[in-house]
């Protein structure tokens, strides 16, 4: 059992809370029975699993104080696992079905890793394409995010690539001024920037259509990024599923 704060495994996870010993170590941490169970799953194979003493999880023992020490969440977590991170994907082009395609999701500056891992955990639900991370975007695999992913991090990995490497045709989701929802059909790219910010104009100029998702009069004038990801997710697998009815 380890009894030590000074144990080189739990000196590894405090490091593994920044991105630059995570991208060096090519290493993430998970916390949490949930994301163990998802982790294993999905078949991905962990460094080490760590386990307080007493809670009957199997992995290594820890002390449950210092296992909440080296642990984002605090108090109560019972199982902390590491993880390779996935190598680098580079097929970027949508997923097509036999009548449809269902479209990448490319994020542009979305440097909330709540956000981030949501989207990944939502194309997971209702698309079946890649979600590509471009410039100025959080650490997928920072706890936060890996959090927010709720195991679909482990299924799923979003792809790293610039904007131009993404299969055409391409959408841009803005705030004001586009096109309805169910113009979505057809894109090979859906792009989405963070909701103060948005998309930058050259990206948008390099789409081939914008797609705005309508709000109420007098309510908020945008929508968190990963709400509108939600929405437009869920009218991309609306759109899908009617097209690929037989009578379609």
């Amino acid at each position: 059992m380890i009894e030590s704060p000074q144990n080189e495994k739990l000196k590894l996870v405090r490091k593994l809370r920044d991105r630059k010993h995570r991208e060096r170590e090519g290493l993430f941490a998970s916390e949490g029975e949930d994301l163990l169970e998802a982790g294993l799953a999905s078949g991905a194979e962990p460094r080490f699993v760590l386990v307080a003493a007493g809670s009957g999880l199997e992995g290594e023992e820890v002390e449950p104080a210092l296992l909440a020490e080296v642990s984002t969440l605090g108090s109560g977590t019972r199982a902390i696992a590491v993880w390779p991170t996935p190598g680098t994907r580079t097929h970027l082009s949508p997923h097509t079905g036999d009548k449809c395609v269902q479209p990448c999701l490319y994020l542009h500056g979305v440097g909330d890793p709540g956000n981030v891992g949501t989207i990944v955990r939502t194309a997971d639900a209702l698309v079946e394409g890649s979600v590509v991370l471009g410039p100025d975007c959080a650490d997928a695999y920072s706890p936060k995010a890996v959090r927010a992913s709720m195991g679909s991090i482990f299924s799923r990995p979003p792809v790293k690539a610039e904007f131009e490497a993404t299969p055409q045709p391409r959408v841009a989701l803005v705030a004001h001024g586009g096109q309805e929802l169910d113009t979505l059909a057809g894109a090979a790219t859906v792009c989405l920037g963070a909701e103060r910010e948005g998309l930058p104009e050259e990206v948008v100029a390099a789409c081939d259509r914008t797609v705005t998702i309508p709000l109420r009069e007098g309510g908020p004038d945008s929508l968190n990024v990963a709400a509108a990801a939600a929405i437009a997710a869920q009218r991309i697998s609306s759109l899908a599923m009617e097209e690929a009815r037989p009578d379609a």
